[in-house]
């Protein structure tokens, strides 16, 4: 477990203690051995989820709508000019 840990911690460049490794190695195993447990269940007709709720398309349809022409915007701009909007020079 020692070695595992030690791997783990390299790939995610982390330096450990002898003391965090032998705490994370007491987590991994813990972890394991849940896995283990959840392992031992019967499945059998158990469907696979990828969420734990059902979930349906949540995105819109897509609709044509009207949109504001360039002169319309330009009318409501402080300052335009050839069709541009102008903004004050910020840069010297």
């Amino acid at each position: 477990m020692k070695m595992d840990i030690e791997k783990v911690a390299k790939l995610a460049r982390l330096e450990l203690s002898e003391e965090e490794k032998k705490t994370f190695g007491n987590q991994m195993e813990q972890i394991l051995a849940y896995m283990e447990q959840l392992n031992r269940l019967d499945t059998t007709g158990v469907e696979p989820t990828s969420h734990a709720i059902p979930m349906v398309n949540v995105f819109r349809e897509d609709e044509v709508k009207r949109s504001v022409s360039r002169e319309e915007i330009l009318e409501i701009s402080p300052d335009q000019g050839d069709g541009h909007f102008k903004v004050p020079r910020i840069i010297e």
